[in-house]
């Protein structure tokens, strides 16, 4: 095959391609291989060629002029290393290529007993995710995130003004879930191959709805069913976990149970200052200093350093000075991990002021990544041969819900009169979206 005469060519070609994505991939010797210890030469000249959103396999054999058949293979045996994601719609496999978070470093490090050399993969995705800040602010700048932050129900102040909806509970996102399944915590998996693991268990990364099957089929995850998840859950609370959801109304795919110390989200937060690189809860620790006796352990377990503990000047009368916890608003993630801590009933979680925005599903959630990020050209241009115009209709919908200055500098790249043709003519006769599968 004419590819192989020249691999190096696809995989420069292929992070040129993952680096389009709305989450990005900035080119990295370490970064360069990763790819070649995980894409082989011809695998990574199909995957540098394949949309960002889902394309049935027949039309992307004829866009790679491959016999079908034989690219179905290849694509299994991808999507069983978590390298590309595939659905089943009425009788037609669709694909797209995973990002690489969420994609396939977590799908590398979900599952024990990988013949893939992962103590080196350890070591270089850490190289690549944290020696410097150029990674994780190409995933995290903008204000739309990934995950969500989830509360802990029992934490929130009781009292009939208080209203948690039904996507906000992580009880009702697994109970309602079509399928459920499990696997190893991919974070705290990477950190074992390292040496630096906490004693967290490690069997508690839940996905949910098609995600679930999807894992499941490609035997990334273990099929359950809701009573085990909703055991996990509250196994993951007890030690002390934080529940990271799909940032996503409708649909959500994954609760993480996350740790401050390994998890790749949380450590943005800690090591680089971003702040929002999980999306807040919509609830708030809230300390009742009548009860606080500055023992420490709410910000002990505090997942981002988000509470300090502040000792007053010593009092008349008293042995030692008076100690209480102290709440960054800025770094409280709102999910409850405090109220589980602390043994004198001085924490809880109030609603914030102002709800945070949540997306209504994956495809809003990517487009609105994309306006933020300045890729909004890039999400077009690279699927419009698989989009109709319901997709392309539900993307003027969020451009028109975004902020004026936010959405012109988005639709400055979009100067071409073809898709200003495009995007006019959606907008004019489109009408309601229909239901996008993102």
């Amino acid at each position: 095959m004419a590819h192989l005469a020249n691999p190096d060519r696809s995989y420069r070609l292929l992070q040129q391609r993952l680096d389009r994505n709305v989450t990005g991939a900035p080119d990295s010797p370490a970064f360069a291989q990763i790819l070649k210890l995980l894409f082989s030469p011809e695998d990574a000249e199909i995957a540098r060629q394949m949309p960002t959103a889902f394309v049935s396999v027949s039309r992307l054999a004829r866009t790679l002029e491959l016999e079908p058949a034989a690219l179905d293979a290849q694509l299994t045996r991808m999507a069983e290393r978590g390298l590309v994601l595939d659905v089943e719609r009425r009788g037609k496999r669709y694909v797209t290529l995973s990002p690489v978070v969420i994609g396939f470093f977590e799908y590398t490090f979900m599952r024990q007993g990988s013949d893939l050399p992962l103590g080196e993969l350890a070591r270089l995705f850490d190289e690549y995710f944290f020696q410097n800040d150029r990674f994780v602010r190409s995933v995290f700048t903008g204000e739309t995130q990934i995950g969500r932050s989830l509360a802990r129900e029992e934490a929130l102040v009781s009292g009939d003004h208080v209203e948690i909806l039904d996507w906000e509970r992580a009880s009702h996102l697994i109970e309602s879930a079509s399928a459920h399944a499990v696997s190893t915590c991919a974070c705290r998996h990477h950190h074992s191959h390292l040496g630096t693991a906490c004693d967290r268990p490690q069997r508690t990364c839940l996905t949910l709805n098609h995600g679930a099957e999807l894992l499941a089929r490609n035997g990334i995850a273990e099929r359950i069913d809701a009573r085990e998840a909703m055991q996990i859950l509250e196994m993951s609370k007890k030690a002390g976990l934080a529940q990271t959801g799909d940032n996503v109304q409708r649909n959500v795919s994954y609760i993480c149970n996350c740790c401050g110390c390994c998890c790749g989200m949380m450590t943005a937060i800690r090591r680089f200052d971003i702040k929002n690189a999980i999306v807040s809860s919509n609830w708030i620790s809230e300390i009742d200093l009548a009860r606080c006796n500055g023992c420490g352990l709410c910000a002990t377990a505090c997942p981002t350093a988000a509470i300090e503990i502040v000792v007053g000047p010593a009092e008349e009368g008293r042995k030692k000075p008076p100690r209480w916890a102290v709440r960054d608003a800025e770094l409280c993630l709102g999910c409850g991990v405090c109220y589980g801590a602390c043994h004198r009933g001085a924490m809880h979680l109030r609603p914030r002021e102002q709800r945070v925005f949540t997306p209504e599903t994956t495809f809003d959630r990517m487009v609105a990544m994309a306006i933020e990020r300045g890729k909004l050209a890039d999400l077009i241009l690279d699927n419009t041969e698989g989009w109709g115009y319901h997709a392309l209709g539900r993307i003027v919908q969020v451009i028109e819900a975004t902020p004026p200055w936010k959405a012109a500098r988005a639709i400055q790249p979009l100067r071409s009169v073809f898709l200003s043709a495009v995007v006019a003519g959606v907008k004019a006769s489109a009408g309601p979206a229909g239901e996008i599968v993102g």
